[in-house]
């Protein structure tokens, strides 16, 4: 059988306005020729990443990394020198921190196994 695709953001708004209305989710399926399981998991979804938006939890993006990965954010680039600095320095700072833990549970590791 063959798979019946569709994207399903490009109904995004339109969808979140009839549930907003009070519409089943099945109805909201039917009126965009979507299953009612495509529906609720896309409701399921959009309500996980509204949660951790509102906990302040960034939402990790999916595929490869960007190439522009190791510049500044755009919130960050409109700031002046010093506050990029910082924020370098920072991000710095948790990279070296990371890594001394990772050496602190190697070393803690190696003695419990008796190797050195």
């Amino acid at each position: 059988m063959a798979r019946n695709y569709r994207h399903i953001q490009v109904h995004e708004k339109e969808m979140l306005a009839l549930k907003a209305q009070g519409i089943t989710v099945r109805e909201i399926g039917e009126r965009f020729g979507l299953t009612y399981e495509q529906t609720h998991e896309f409701f399921k979804r959009h309500n996980r990443k509204q949660r951790k938006l509102a906990q302040g939890i960034p939402t990790k993006r999916r595929g490869r990394a960007s190439r522009f990965e190791g510049e500044l954010p755009p919130s960050i680039q409109k700031l002046d020198k010093l506050t990029q600095m910082r924020y370098v320095m920072a991000s710095k700072d948790r990279y070296i921190k990371r890594l001394e833990m990772e050496l602190e549970l190697m070393r803690d590791f190696l003695s419990l196994t008796e190797r050195k």
